[in-house]
């Protein structure tokens, strides 16, 4: 790949020139609202292109720099392409770091929030992205956050919105609960304190109703979005096939429904486990003796401060309270010690298990810590193909166990469960079966008896949505003095936020909006009962779960979003943004569309046709951050150096995907190619209206070939390659200037207006630049790629490079036709090659014809 290099022809300063064409071309574009997205007479072929919206925490960062020049590529390029393209920005601009800065500061969130996306808006605008800015958007604005209620009494309206009292994820720090996808290793993702449980009621979204379209649905996305995210996705979905079986426990009226991947091994339960902070654990504590009460009291104080993580860790030694109650087995009548452990979670399957430790490793590791017996249900060293094994039996007609093969092997004795595969033993009807028949007759058996029956379960749990804070969107709902609770009737939306005048912002366990007297306090309109308005405002998750749609219809107070706009634009073609996101945003975000499917508003279910993931800007191999003093300012790299350059080197930095270490990004570098590019649109002497056929032959194939690679370069993402194609082609295009048919060459007109065309998606004031000084009018940005002569793509002759232990050390013109023995001995015979191996001894020659030769050499 070509590399940045100096000129010492060069402007002594191209930054004064570089900032006097940026405000130039900038004043050009807002005055023309040259990126406006074309309205419905618009005939051409629409392309929806998004960026993860913003938060406003201060100025843009290289995160953002990064983020918003790989969606500014793909915009304009489809621009480029004949495409009518939106591409909007809008901020995501509630939340908890806006409240917290105003505490901070003893300020009104508002006043935070909408000066840092000034900031920003400032920063964008200077930084050249395309975006249509009559479809700004904020969600902290009333106009938005009205249909985030709208959305909420939809949801409530279908069965989808719903209270309920359950532990929750707490964070003592920001004094609000968290879901489950903010909590990141045990702490909050926001402050970083260490998360703990506390039992709340607060307004779930039932998205686990969900779960298998939201799996299945993935297989659309296979190959259009990266395979790592849709891993993340399936892996936090979380099926799991088996049965629910009900075990009665002694005592007590009800039966415990348990779920199970394994019915197969009923047989081998030898005891039983619930959450310790489950309802079931604090109803059998109760009746159990004073002594037992107390040591269960103490054990649930210690669980509660452990995060569920923690808990989940195979290895943590195995801690637990014996209930003094018992469990029937269904199948077999045996009597199981009810246990309370803290390696079950409460919001896992039903929040208790069957233990069968002879095969699973965590049953095991706690039955051999408090000496509880292991059954050995499947014979792990049977065959589970072919013939079924005979099995003995005694003179009575029961089977006799394989033991010896399995005395070797004995969990209890070995300390490692058995998991793979075998055959059934200890197990009545099922002894010889293979796993996957014997959980189809266990499932069959179950069902008879009325005992069970087949089950799906889910690691994926309902989405909280209630925050005890004050900046977000109020929850449209009212409390009654006799407990039930009502929606506000739609025609009165947006139930707005009060002034933060007078209020404490400060985290205290509840929402602020709760000491709002005024507000809180309101009539029913439909029973013109006194009543309370919900006090909490909703994760902010919600707003980010459907404001694409909103882009469509940004300024209605009609509708969320226009059903006719969806039906032209959506959904969204290219969607761009960090891999952080892979779970916390787009399942919601997939969630919400297939509920707007169903009430018939959009006619698709996945949001977000293709997904582009970008890598980090780090520096020195580290995340950049304020605390590490590390930091790279987006605003002082762009005074210093221009929009174009900074924008240059980071899409040559490498490829998307990968982490860009700012170190190695030669903004400088960048700065002297552009300086090239535009002195080359000043030196063509070939009018304006020249004819592209004729000309320096070599020139124009390599125009041509750039012209025939670029759409798949840009399509498969490959911006660095672009970058490093555009810097060839500028260099053989001086070349061509300076020693061969010189500026007049009408090859070197159409060099210079492809470049300026196709520059335009990495640096586009100085393609604009370009663009004028060829004589055209502006913009670039709106100009049709041409296409590429397929006569001009037939080789005759190509550059094959000649390296030397890897190293590039002479470039050589041959035939396309070339054979291996002619290269080699070609290169063996260039001075440049000779010089570079001197000495040395060959021992290995890589030859690759038409286009490499590689000597390895010694010595």
């Amino acid at each position: 790949m070509s590399e940045f290099s100096a000129s010492s022809a060069e402007p002594a300063d191209e930054s004064t020139s570089a900032h006097a064409i940026q405000a130039k071309w900038q004043k050009y574009w807002a005055e023309n609202e040259t990126f406006l997205t074309g309205g419905e007479d618009d005939r051409r072929p629409r392309k929806f292109v998004l960026a993860m919206f913003p938060y406003p925490s201060g100025d843009l960062h290289m995160g953002h720099a990064e983020n918003y020049l790989y969606s500014d590529i793909v915009a304009r390029f489809w621009r480029h392409r004949g495409h009518n393209v939106l591409n909007p920005i809008g901020w995501d601009s509630f939340g908890l770091p806006a409240e917290n800065a105003a505490i901070r500061r003893g300020a009104d969130p508002r006043e935070w929030t909408y000066q840092n996306i000034e900031q920003q808006k400032t920063g964008f605008k200077a930084y050249g992205v395309s975006f249509d800015w009559t479809r700004e958007l904020h969600t902290s604005d009333p106009e938005y956050y009205h249909w985030n209620q709208w959305l909420f009494l939809q949801l409530h309206e279908r069965g989808l919105a719903y209270r309920k009292k359950s532990p929750v994820n707490w964070c003592p720090n920001d004094q609000t609960v968290l879901a489950n996808e903010q909590v990141v290793d045990g702490r909050c993702e926001r402050c970083g304190a260490e998360v703990v449980k506390k039992k709340l009621t607060q307004w779930y979204f039932r998205i686990t109703d969900y779960a298998d379209r939201l799996l299945d649905d993935l297989n659309q996305l296979e190959g259009r979005w990266p395979h790592k995210v849709l891993q993340m996705q399936r892996n936090w979905i979380g099926r799991s096939i088996g049965a629910d079986v009900d075990f009665r426990i002694e005592g007590r009226d009800e039966p415990v429904t348990v779920f199970t991947t394994r019915p197969d091994t009923l047989h081998g339960a030898t005891f039983f486990v619930v959450a310790p902070d489950s309802d079931l654990a604090a109803e059998i504590a109760a009746d159990a003796p004073a002594e037992v009460q107390a040591a269960f009291g103490e054990y649930l104080a210690t669980v509660q401060k452990t995060t569920d993580i923690d808990r989940q860790s195979t290895d943590r030694p195995k801690t637990g309270v014996f209930l003094e109650r018992y469990a029937v087995n269904p199948v077999s009548g045996e009597r199981l010690p009810i246990w309370a452990a803290d390696y079950v979670l409460a919001d896992y399957g039903h929040g208790a298990v069957m233990a069968v430790p002879a095969h699973d490793q965590r049953d095991l590791d706690f039955a051999r810590a408090f000496d509880l017996p292991v059954k050995v249900v499947v014979d792990t060293t049977a065959p589970v193909t072919g013939v079924i094994p005979v099995i003995d039996v005694d003179e009575d007609g029961v089977p006799i166990e394989p033991v010896e093969a399995l005395d070797a092997q004995h969990p209890a004795s070995t300390g490692i469960a058995l998991s793979g595969e075998g055959r059934m033993i200890n197990s009545g009807d099922l002894n010889g079966l293979s796993k996957r028949n014997a959980i189809a007759r266990a499932i069959e058996q179950l069902t008879a008896a009325g005992t069970g029956r087949a089950a799906k379960n889910y690691r994926l749990r309902d989405w909280l949505i209630s925050r005890q804070r004050f900046w977000g969107t109020p929850i449209p709902m009212l409390h009654h003095d006799d407990g039930t609770v009502t929606p506000v009737p739609v025609e009165q939306l947006p139930v707005t936020l009060p002034g933060a005048a007078g209020l404490d912002l400060s985290p205290k366990g509840s929402s602020p909006l709760g000491a709002a007297e005024s507000w809180v306090r309101t009539v029913d309109p439909v029973s013109g009962e006194p009543v309370l308005r919900d006090p909490d405002t909703m994760d902010t998750f919600v707003d980010s779960s459907w404001y694409f749609l909103r882009f469509l219809s940004p300024n209605s107070d009609q509708f969320a979003f226009d059903p006719a706009e969806a039906a032209r634009w959506a959904p969204v073609d290219t969607y761009i943004g960090g891999v952080e996101h892979a779970i916390l945003h787009l399942l919601y975000a997939r969630f919400i569309t297939k509920v707007l499917f169903d009430m018939g508003l959009i006619d698709f279910t996945e949001p977000f046709s293709s997904l582009i993931n970008q890598g980090m800007v780090i520096l020195n191999g580290a995340k950049m951050s304020k605390s590490k003093g590390n930091l790279v300012l987006f605003q002082e790299e762009l005074d210093k150096y221009g929009a174009d350059a900074l924008r240059t080197g980071l899409a040559f930095a490498g490829p998307v995907e990968d982490d860009k270490d700012w170190a190695d990004v030669s903004t400088t570098g960048a700065q002297k190619f552009l300086s090239r590019a535009l002195r080359l649109s000043h030196e063509v002497a070939s009018p304006v209206d020249v004819v592209f056929k004729d000309g320096d032959a070599a020139l124009r194939r390599g125009t041509h070939r750039l012209l025939a690679d670029a759409p798949g370069l840009v399509e498969q993402t490959k911006f660095n390659v672009l970058v490093a194609r555009l810097m060839e082609l500028v260099n053989l295009t001086r070349k061509t200037v300076d020693t061969g048919a010189g500026a007049g060459d009408p090859a070197v007109r159409e060099a210079v207006e492809t470049v300026a065309v196709m520059l335009d998606l990495i640096a586009p004031h100085t393609a604009e630049e370009m663009w004028e000084a060829l004589g055209h009018e502006p913009s670039v940005g709106l100009v049709t790629w041409r296409q590429a002569d397929p006569a001009l793509l037939v080789e005759d002759t190509i550059t094959a490079v000649a390296q030397v232990n890897g190293k590039v050390r002479a470039q050589l013109e041959v035939s396309a036709k070339i054979t291996a023995d002619e290269l080699e001995a070609l290169a063996r015979s260039d001075e440049r090659v000779i010089r570079a191996i001197g000495d040395k001894e060959i021992v290995k020659v890589i030859v690759r014809a038409p286009k490499l030769v590689n000597f390895a050499v010694k010595g």
